[in-house]
């Protein structure tokens, strides 16, 4: 859209200002509508943004490629969400996800803070990865825990523990190079009365965690840890896991 501004004392002189263009979100705005067989930097954003909806185990890859497994986690995300479940990413689902994100790129209900305070010291960049890997590995956590998150009926939840640095890590009993060193770990609790530790661990099996130690497990009796390592290593024995 353009306009003229009027201008006083000068008889043919006009200024043409053009309206910035519009974007759909301060994250990351989507240009086109995706779907199978389709690939790209745009698909790998979305596959972030719903690999928890991906299904019982499915530990998604993010690579660009539209496929089985990320069609199903759109038809799932869709069904969550309430809007047709095609399995097509198109304006509606693009709608949902905009208003799940916070301008950082991170789920509306988790943030870089609060899954770097205490042993991460801030995302102090003491991981055993760059800084700009770090924060990568823990959005794509977050938005797992996201998903997490509405299974169980949006119920808040807690991170007791995300990034920590090498020294924390090997300080407070871990190996000093686990997956918290990576980002890709959160130490989940309930924010609530209204879910458990047993609820969290049984429901992300469905989320697209990799990783999953709770009650039953030696020092996880007060937490539940998820991270997104590839292959699966779960173990709850309190919650039949």
């Amino acid at each position: 859209m353009a306009f003229v501004l009027a201008t006083t004392g000068l008889s043919a002189a006009a200024v043409t200002v053009s309206a910035p263009a519009a974007h759909a979100d301060e994250c990351y705005s989507w240009s086109r509508t995706l779907s199978s067989g389709t690939s790209g930097s745009d698909v790998s954003q979305l596959q972030i943004r719903v690999a928890g909806w991906a299904g019982y185990g499915v530990n998604m890859a993010i690579d660009g490629q539209f496929g089985a497994q990320t069609q199903t986690a759109v038809r799932n995300f869709q069904s969550a969400y309430g809007l047709s479940a095609d399995g097509v990413a198109g304006p509606a689902t693009f709608s949902t996800i905009y208003a799940l994100q916070d301008p950082d790129c991170t789920p509306v209900h988790f943030s870089y803070a609060e899954a770097s305070e205490n042993c991460g010291r801030g995302l102090n960049g003491n991981g055993s990865v760059s800084l700009a890997t770090v924060r990568e590995n823990l959005k794509r956590v977050m938005w797992r825990a996201e998903a997490l998150r509405h299974r169980m009926g949006d119920r808040p939840l807690r991170v007791t523990s995300g990034f920590r640095d090498k020294a924390c890590d090997a300080a407070v009993g871990g190996s000093g190079s686990g997956q918290h060193t990576y980002g890709t770990a959160l130490d989940l609790v309930p924010a609530d009365g209204g879910t458990t530790l047993c609820t969290i661990a049984q429901n992300a099996r469905y989320a697209g965690m990799g990783g999953i130690f709770g009650p039953g497990y030696p020092g996880h009796s007060d937490h539940t840890h998820v991270d997104i390592r590839s292959g699966r290593s779960w173990s709850a024995s309190q919650c039949g896991i």
